[in-house]
């Protein structure tokens, strides 16, 4: 995948004023050197959202969320880091390009595929729409008879492939698109007894799959022949397209998503269509799977509450249960629609109408009461047996929240519910988290490690903040200290990408700095140190000279405790040897404490 060059980020910041930028999406008002404004991001009364025309970020005391002029792009646009830098570029007048990864496809390649699949929608949308054969004539009947609209068909660029071998494989070869070329986009297929190529899709309806920018990516295909085994066929993982990404539906529907702050997810393209005819735009379909995570952080970019409505078969179930745990485990808010036995929504809303699919929408009940309905559908809850089953189901979603407050009253809920005591479930729980990836530790205890990782010792945050606003402390603290004396992970990442800068040979300012880095946790400890008071201290210097002492001090603290640990392993081997070096190393060490 092609990167853009940090000389390229640069000259875009370079040329854009974070205020310029900003204001062009929300009123700023002047607060003393800075500008203040109610948060983009959460809602707010009293602004808390500041932006710094000197330093050139922004930052909100109220959600955290801060960074750059690039930061503050992606997510008032909902885009990807690249995205951005490009809208940004095309703001000031700079052409942002891309340089070529080692073993990735070219840009020219990726351009190029696009290229062909635009091609492809145009050829089977044509097809479709304006051909008078009897094939697209029997194409356009069995839309009709499922309810799809021609302006439906339309403003998603449904097409129709004949039945030919080679309709689309002419076309595009009078284009001048090679063969090769065609079969790396997944459109044709090599015989077997090398003689040629086919088309892969033959005789189905064409479901363009777009990304987030509006570019075809791939097809989804559904049979016209009734007889053909293969219901539904979809076009291969490509370099520009993994399944697991994309979601059907949503370059249309993402700012009805974004408006409503809330998305529907179904199952399947006609799923998706039926609900979106009829008015429901902050849909998508999630191409006929569970759903994965890169999908979930797609959804994250625009809404955190998920409605999930799929099939009531036994396969739309398993699906639905195992979306709603990556769905908890990503942050998301999620409720489930549950509809008729043996209805989809495309079913259902043409036996009862949108409006009784509205109402089942709004009715949709949490996860946690889904799930133990479908459980105790199963298992029952009168017998111990079946009270252990239903937890042994339920426990492992409740375990998936990071908030210990919702854990534990889903706890009391489900003891309740089940009539057994809480204590029991926490047991349970506490065996659970010590088997699972997620969490190796009591919940208790990994709270302690989650509080450790994200504070910030004041030693640590004075250095940085020193480091932030003069480069010569970058300097004397790298001559002193190594980055294993930084404990918080956010703190020694900015750290290692000072130094880094700095040994290159480059200015490692707060905009350099802030471009090299996408972690937005990091971004925003950045930003809300960049953002607060200047030290007011007379001798700099003596502050920072005071602090790489206490790290230094630490860290004998530290290497004293290991090598005692040490002393009393070898004295219990009787190893003493290993016992005499580690007293030498011991006595030389408390010479410097």
């Amino acid at each position: 995948m092609g990167l853009i060059s940090q000389e390229v980020i640069a000259q875009v910041l370079d040329r854009c004023d974070i205020v310029d930028v900003v204001s062009s999406y929300i009123p700023l008002k002047k607060a003393g050197r800075d500008f203040k404004a109610l948060c983009p991001f959460h809602n707010e009364k009293t602004p808390s959202f500041v932006v710094s025309q000197d330093k050139q970020i922004f930052h909100c005391f109220g959600c955290g969320l801060g960074g750059n002029a690039i930061s503050f792009v992606m997510n008032q646009e909902h885009v990807e880091f690249p995205e951005a830098v490009r809208i940004l570029g095309s703001k000031v007048g700079i052409h942002v390009t891309t340089q070529e990864t080692a073993g990735g496809p070219s840009v020219q390649v990726r351009q190029q595929l696009k290229k062909i699949n635009e091609l492809a929608v145009e050829y089977y949308h044509r097809n479709l729409l304006f051909d008078r054969n009897p094939e697209a004539r029997a194409a356009r009947e069995y839309l009709k008879q499922r309810g799809v609209s021609l302006d439906t068909a339309k403003e998603l660029s449904l097409g129709l492939a004949f039945e030919h071998w080679d309709g689309l494989m002419n076309f595009l070869r009078q284009k001048g698109i090679s063969t090769g070329t065609m079969a790396e986009a997944g459109l044709i297929i090599a015989r077997n007894d090398g003689s040629g190529h086919y088309d892969r899709f033959r005789n189905r309806i064409m479901f363009p799959i777009f990304d987030t920018q509006n570019r075809c990516l791939a097809f989804g295909a559904r049979a016209l022949d009734k007889d053909n085994p293969a219901k539904y066929l979809n076009s291969p993982e490509t370099s520009i397209y993994t399944k697991g990404r994309h979601l059907y539906g949503f370059h249309i529907a993402k700012e009805a998503i974004s408006q409503a702050d809330q998305v529907l997810v179904v199952e399947g393209y006609m799923d998706f269509l039926t609900p979106f005819q009829h008015g429901v735009r902050n849909i998508v379909a999630s191409l006929g799977t569970a759903l994965t995570v890169g999908q979930t952080r797609l959804i994250r970019r625009y809404t955190d509450n998920v409605i999930l409505s799929f099939d009531t078969d036994r396969a739309g179930e398993a699906a639905m249960l195992r979306s709603i745990d990556l769905l908890i485990e990503e942050g998301l808010n999620v409720r489930v629609a549950t509809l008729s036995d043996k209805d989809d929504p495309d079913s259902y809303i043409r036996k009862n109408g949108v409006e009784a699919f509205k109402e089942r929408l709004q009715k949709a009940e949490s996860f946690f009461d889904y799930k133990l309905r479908s459980v105790t559908s199963k298992y029952g809850d009168e017998s111990i047996e079946a009270k252990a089953k239903i937890a042994e189901e339920i426990l492992p979603t409740i375990n998936r929240f990071k908030n210990a407050i919702v854990k534990s009253e889903y706890i009391k809920r489900l003891a309740r519910i089940l009539a057994i005591s809480e204590e029991a479930l926490l047991m349970e729980l506490k065996v659970l988290s010590q088997g699972t990836a997620f969490s190796g530790l009591s919940s208790e205890i990994r709270q302690e490690q989650v509080a450790l990782k994200n504070q910030i010792r004041p030693v640590e945050r004075e250095i940085l903040k020193l480091m932030l606003e003069e480069k010569s402390f970058i300097t004397l603290t790298k001559e002193v200290v190594s980055l294993s004396d930084f404990q918080n992970q956010y703190v020694r990442k900015v750290v290692e990408k000072m130094f880094e800068i700095s040994d290159k040979g480059g200015e490692p300012t707060l905009p350099v700095l802030m471009s090299s880095i996408e972690d937005q946790h990091t971004l925003q400890m950045i930003t809300a140190l960049a953002a607060s008071e200047e030290m007011v201290v007379i001798d700099k210097h003596r502050v920072h000279r005071d602090c790489i002492n206490r790290l230094r001090q630490e860290r004998l603290r530290l290497q004293r405790k290991q090598l005692l640990r040490q002393m009393e392993l070898a004295r219990g081997a009787n190893d003493h040897k290993k016992l005499d070096e580690l007293t030498r190393e011991f006595n030389e060490l408390i010479k410097n404490i």
